[in-house]
Order: structure tokens, then sequence, then C-alpha cells
């Protein structure tokens, strides 16, 4: 099992940066494929980033594609995303995930492990 711990989010100003942090343990963090989702009040977790194993391929919501960068430091066992240029519409609980199998997908019940989450607030 690896356990998961966001941080790095907060109150925010539109057009400002963020960037948060996914901390794992209890495994090896390289054999995980890592997502961050999103979930806004009263709607659905949504996919935002992926990255594969070695960090060399990720994949991004287009709502978020140009202004998000999702990285990963396996010598730290820490998965960042990197939010720039943000809109009121991003404000949210952000939750990394961890997944053995399946690298680069979108949909949540393909991952295996969830932090706890960390709020990130946008305002106008």
């Amino acid at each position: 099992q690896v356990q998961l711990v966001e941080s790095g989010g907060g109150l925010v100003q539109a057009g400002g940066s963020l960037r948060l942090s996914c901390a794992a343990s209890g495994h090896t963090f390289s054999s995980y494929a890592m997502g961050w989702f999103r979930q806004a009040p009263g709607k659905e977790r949504e996919f935002v980033a992926a990255i594969s194993y070695s960090g060399v391929g990720t994949s991004y919501a287009d709502s978020v594609k140009g202004r998000f960068t999702i990285s990963r430091d396996n010598t730290k066992n820490t998965v960042y995303l990197q939010m720039n240029s943000l809109k009121p519409e991003d404000t949210a609980v952000y939750f990394c995930a961890a997944t053995e199998k399946y690298a680069l997908n979108h949909y949540a019940y393909m991952y295996d492990f969830w932090g706890q989450g960390t709020q990130v607030t946008v305002s106008s």
C-alpha cells in the first residue's frame, strides 16, 4: 500500500499560481502512476492531470491544458501540480491518487489509493 498526503492548497486571486505537492510513503513510489483530481461542491470528482511511473508521459484535462503542469520526483517520493493562471472555476478540493496498473488514465475508479485532499480557492 501507499499513503498519500497533499499540501500546498490555499486562497489565491484569479490569475495567480499555486503548487500542490503530494508526498507518498509506504511502498516504492516509482511503482505507481499518479494522478490529480478535483471536486467542487455539488459536483462529481473530475480528472485534472496524470503522470506515468517515470514521469516521461503526462496527460491533462482540456480545462487545464496549458495552465497546469504535473511532475514527479521519484527520489523525493513526491508528485507536484503547478497551477498557473488560476480561474475561479478551478476552486475545488484537489486530490492526488496512485495506481499500479493504469498509467495516464482519467477515471477515478482505476486509482487504488487516495490522499485526503487540499482545498484550493480562487477569488475573482
